[in-house]
């Protein structure tokens, strides 16, 4: 009796090593990929499962996206320029079987296609293009790689360049171009300031050659502005029309204006006019 109780527990034992063997536990972020004797039965989990011992084997699948960086190469542009690019790349494997099975190792082939493809798509661009629409070439990169991975059950979330090294005298070059562009910018500016501020000055101008008083409280104005700065010279604007008085009286006449009709001085009463013939001539 005592060694069938022996053999017993024995037994049980060696069930409840098997039965521990042949469990299976998957995390929520896992799937289990389960092959009998060498054939594919499918993915399991998340979770826990029993899975025949010794005949079976389980290759664990994470569904989490990983970032696959793409190692910065020497791209050459559409118009000839040599620049460095590098890249990263947003997998998440949407489909366990299919990678395990269809690709030895995705994550290093993601790599290597996303190479290729990166230098294939920039080479299709100029520079311009690739530095002004980068939005537009990365999602060119991610059609590119969802069309070579979506047979390893291999999803393309999202690529990304993330630098562009130009050579040196590129830079220079850019940067030359940048100045030009603001020092362009900034004459339009002044000289559409200019042109507003002719127009307002024309208005302005306009108005008070209609109100005369206006133009004389504008130059009080202007003297109590000026008068507030503590100058020593101030200098007062004087009408064109005063001018013309004083330019009258003395004689001067702008050659813009006629001349002032001056009415001859009336002879007194009773007296002779010079050379006429009640004039005395000289004593002889």
């Amino acid at each position: 009796m005592a060694v069938i109780g022996i053999l017993a527990i024995l037994l049980v034992l060696v069930l409840l090593w098997l039965i521990a063997s042949g469990v299976r536990v998957v995390q929520e972020y896992e799937r289990g990929v389960l092959f009998v004797f060498g054939r594919c039965r499918g993915a399991r989990g998340p979770g826990i499962f029993v899975v025949p011992p010794f005949i079976s084997r389980i290759v664990r699948v994470n569904l989490q996206t990983q970032a696959v960086p793409v190692a910065s190469q020497q791209v050459i542009t559409k118009d000839n320029v040599t620049v460095a690019v590098d890249a990263v790349a947003y997998f998440r494997v949407k489909d366990p079987v299919a990678s395990v099975i269809k690709i030895q190792n995705w994550y290093n082939a993601a790599q290597l296609v996303a190479q290729t493809s990166l230098r294939s798509i920039i080479g299709r661009h100029e520079l311009d293009q690739l530095l002004g629409e980068r939005d537009r070439i990365n999602q060119e990169l991610k059609i590119a790689l969802d069309q070579q991975t979506e047979s390893w059950g291999v999803e393309v979330e999202l690529v990304e360049i993330r630098d562009v090294g130009l050579p040196e005298q590129m830079q220079r070059a850019m940067a030359r171009q940048a100045e030009a562009e603001r020092e362009r910018r900034a004459k339009i500016i002044a000289a559409e300031g200019e042109m507003q501020a002719s127009e307002k000055l024309g208005e302005a101008a306009t108005m008070m050659a209609r109100s005369p008083g206006a133009m004389q409280l504008r130059t009080l104005q202007t003297m109590s502005e000026i008068s507030a700065e503590r100058n020593s010279t101030i200098i007062f604007p004087i009408p064109v029309e005063l001018l013309d008085v004083f330019r009258s009286i003395s004689g001067v006449v702008p050659p813009d204006r006629p001349a002032p009709t001056v009415a001859p001085l009336a002879a007194p009463l009773g007296a002779p006019e010079r050379g006429g013939p009640g004039a005395s001539g000289p004593a002889s």
